[in-house]
């Protein structure tokens, strides 16, 4: 360095010849090491775009689109945490739990109002969220899908797709797995495939398909060139090296298979009591009930969930059948016969007469719309003797009064025709239980206790009709008698059950003493059956509604030219019980028939049902919930604007890609800066969905993060505008703008280095052309002419040759998206010298 000059030592003077051609570069075996494939920006926003179009699969268990937003930017945080922690070198630990507390600031802000400072999660905060996820899990065990995006079903979808995008990113790009992510992206479609009712929407696949098969693209670029100018892989490696995918994969197979088999446990609120515990019987699964009555166990319907509206009953009050079951198994209780199902007549035709219906009484229209029903049962009133609106596949079987199909599905509403006439108690005493063409299979009994079968006989002893036998049992199960309806049935002190329930424990509900009649009626050889459905709920304006709180259990006993017969011994005084007129008369034991406007309590021992009119599924209260959630702050413009601006980015994203790979020069600069802004704005307007905070800080971060770039813009057009239009410090300033592209290339050129050894290096490190090394020597001789010769004209070629030399860089040595946005140039400021020349950097 010249001394009091500024400029590199050994710069000839005005008649020094420009510097000679450079050696010829030689290939070398250069690497593409995983340090510069972490600090790109390709792989995290892959990763990101890939656990995006992942998470529309959700379109198929949450209503609406707008939890999307709320997705988009927990994933852009996610993807925008990681980038900008690699790109300062911050350890691959710190990495993983940053985005985690970026992730849990997120929610706290948006779905707490108790955070500190808004954002930080304090122990106020903590349960509060507690108290969101579990509002959302309710709703999730008590609604079918898709479930209405209630604030705390948004915040459990963003904490799952924000805890996805921390994964799909740590495998991406730190593990350089991005093919192990499949493992984990299939799980995300595991979840709504096995909760929607139908097949999820096409473009949902094809969205993920697309995405994931980008993920790999660009990792099979990054790979392809790692190993260019090498040996393939594979047989040298370190054991270490080869079982770390495998590791990794392992790792992802075990969290598929346990996500899978968690997912099993959502969706099974209203189920008949007891009927998991049993073991005995496959349930139906789903808001259903189960096909399975227990001699022991505990009433658990959990949340109240209405499952069905009728309209037709008028003030009648009657027990909507399921289905029935005739096959007792001692000591456990009452199930479906092993086998397939009875062939049936399908549903949507005409069908015979059930047993019993001389087709002479009024046929009722009865409407039932279900609600939240997702079964292999259509419930049905009375004797059946039409249905409208049912779809092919459905049967219905007269034996057993059940209206059934092969698969469990929801059901639309439809119109029965059925006769609700009831006997009267001269014709049921006169009237003989059996005979016909009922099998002889509902009078058989085996395996009884022979104290019931004693205590059995007793009550019936004296009876002189098949119903006054029927009656006598009935009215064994009385508050009198020391019978209490209770949500569990008391602890067991005897090892049969029946017995133990008779005789000792006499506590339990409606499984309990459905099971204990109908053994005691078969036992004096009496056809009994247990029915399986819903008592008649309250009234609901001019309908009757009918909930989770309403499965039941009763007994029907079968009489010759009469059908089934219902009795049903629960002993319940909450007024959801139905006495028939036939047992009225000098008996009240099994409840009282209720007023039809009277408020309806709950059978369970913690909950009350609604005396008014019920809320919807939608806009029932979630204990938990907070109003601080999404406020609506946006206008309704706001949406549909960043889903444009999505569309726009996504183009100019693709048609910057394709210009840097392909034209490699400058005409295409524009297209990365535009897709960068549109993007920002998307993101913006999708978090100012959320929240305008959200929003405001969003936009910050990015005129933060994007600060280097501009700045970095600004210095360039200034130089490049002074040597284009030939003023004075021209060379100067072509010079500075030189020394600050090998800086942000990652190849710095030493402060004590020769403008010809300067000129020696931009050659070789960036694989200058023919075309490039001309336009060098042009360039470079005019900058030392500049510096020693001041008073010389500039060379008129001097602009297109600085021109023809940055189009060679761009060929031959592309800029990474990391150099374009935190260019090294700006975060590692230069020192301006006193001349104002800038040869050295800092």
């Amino acid at each position: 360095m010249s001394p009091g000059t500024g400029r590199p030592a050994g710069a000839g003077g005005p008649d020094a010849p420009p510097p000679g051609p450079p050696e010829l570069h030689q290939p070398s075996r250069r690497v593409v090491e995983p340090s510069q494939w972490r600090g790109s920006i390709l792989p995290p926003v892959a990763a990101g775009l890939a656990t995006l179009c992942a998470s529309t699969s959700l379109t198929g268990v949450v209503g609406g689109v707008g939890w999307l937003g709320y997705v988009t930017v927990a994933v852009v945080l996610v993807a925008a945490t990681g980038l900008a922690l690699r790109a300062v070198r911050t350890p691959t630990v710190v990495v993983g739990l940053a985005q985690l507390v970026v992730l849990l600031l997120l929610i706290t802000g948006v779905f707490t109002s108790n955070g500190i400072v808004g954002v930080i999660p304090g122990p106020t905060a903590l349960d509060e969220l507690n108290g969101v996820l579990t509002a959302a899990f309710d709703q999730i065990r008590s609604g079918l899908p898709p479930v209405d995006a209630t604030p705390p079903i948004l915040c459990l979808v963003t904490i799952a797709i924000g805890l996805v995008a921390v994964l799909v990113d740590t495998l991406t790009v730190t593990a350089s797995a991005p093919a192990a992510t499949g493992l984990v992206l299939l799980c995300v479609y595991a979840v709504p495939a096995s909760l929607a009712d139908g097949m999820l929407p096409w473009w949902t696949f094809v969205l993920g398909a697309s995405a994931f098969a980008g993920l790999l693209a660009v990792d099979g670029n990054h790979r392809h060139r790692r190993w260019r100018n090498r040996d393939s892989p594979g047989l040298g490696n370190a054991p270490a090296a080869a079982s770390a995918p495998v590791a990794v994969i392992a790792v992802a197979l075990v969290l598929g298979l346990v996500a899978g088999s968690a997912v099993t446990a959502v969706g099974t609120v209203g189920r008949l009591p007891g009927s998991g515990r049993s073991g005995a019987g496959a349930g139906s699964g789903g808001l259903g009930v189960n096909p399975f009555t227990s001699l022991r166990g505990m009433l658990d319907q959990g949340t109240t969930v209405d499952l069905f509206r009728v309209r037709g009953l008028g003030n009648d009050k009657r027990l909507l059948r399921a289905f029935t079951l005739d096959t007792y198994r001692p000591n456990r209780g009452w199930s479906l016969p092993d086998g397939p199902m009875p062939a049936g007549f399908p549903a949507n035709q005409p069908l015979p007469a059930a047993p019993g219906d001389d087709g002479a009484g009024e046929a009722r229209q009865i409407q039932v719309e279900p609600l939240n029903w997702v079964d292999v049962w259509m419930p049905v009133y009375g004797q059946l003797r039409g249905l409208q609106g049912v779809p092919p596949g459905w049967y219905y079987d007269p034996g057993s009064g059940a209206v059934f199909s092969e698969r469990k599905q929801r059901i639309a509403p439809y119109l029965e025709s059925a006769s609700l006439a009831e006997p009267s108690k001269d014709r049921l005493e006169s009237a003989v239980a059996g005979g016909g063409d009922i099998p002889a299979t509902y009078s058989q009994i085996s395996g009884v206790d022979p104290r019931v079968v004693t205590l059995t006989q007793n009550l019936a002893a004296g009876a002189r009709t098949d119903f006054d036998k029927a009656s006598a049992i009935w009215r064994y199960f009385s508050a009198e008698n020391g019978f209490t309806y209770d949500t569990a049935t008391a602890a067991a002190t005897d090892s049969d059950a029946l017995a133990d329930f008779l005789l000792n424990g006499k506590r339990g509900f409606c499984e309990q003493f459905a099971s204990a009649m109908a053994v005691m009626l078969r036992v004096l050889h009496l056809p009994a059956r247990v029915a399986v459905g819903f008592t008649s709920g309250y009234a609901d304006g001019d309908a009757r509604l009918i909930t989770s709180q309403d499965a039941h259990a009763w007994v029907e006993v079968y009489f010759r030219d009469l059908g089934w017969v219902s009795f049903d011994p629960t002993p319940r005084s909450d007024g959801r019980g139905y006495v028939p007129p036939y047992l009225q008369s000098g008996a009240t034991s099994s409840g009282s028939t209720g007023s039809e406007d009277e408020d309806v309590p709950s059978v369970s021992t913690t909950r009350v049902a609604p005396s008014g009119a019920p809320e919807t599924q939608g806009s029932a209260a979630h204990p938990g919930a907070t109003e601080a959630a999404p406020a609506g702050s946006a206008p309704g413009w706001t949406g549909w604007t960043a889903l444009v601006l999505v569309l726009i980015a996504l183009a100019l994203t693709a048609g910057a890609f394709v210009a840097i790979r392909k034209l490699r020069g400058r005409p295409a600069a524009w297209l990365p800066l535009a897709s960068a802004g549109a993007w920002l704005v998307a993101v913006v307007l999708a978090a100012w969905l959320v929240h305008w905070v959200l929003a405001l800080v969003l936009l910050l971060l990015a005129v933060a993060g994007l600060a280097p770039a501009v700045v970095r813009e600004i210095h360039r057009h200034r130089r490049l505008t002074a040597i284009g239009d030939g003023r004075p410090g021209a060379a100067d300033a072509a010079w500075a703008e030189l020394m600050d592209e090998c800086i942000d290339r990652g190849t710095p050129v030493p402060p004590s280095d020769t403008v010809r050894a300067a000129a020696q290096k931009l050659a070789t490190q960036h694989n200058l052309d023919d075309e490039g090394k001309a336009h060098l020597r042009t360039v470079i001789g005019a900058v030392e002419r500049s510096w020693y010769s001041p008073a010389e004209a500039m060379d008129e070629t001097f602009a297109s040759a600085f021109q023809g030399l940055q189009r060679s860089l761009e060929r031959n040595a592309p800029m990474s998206w990391r150099g374009r946005l935190f260019p090294r140039s700006v975060l590692r400021r230069r020192r301006i010298t006193a001349s104002g020349r800038t040869p050295v950097t800092g």
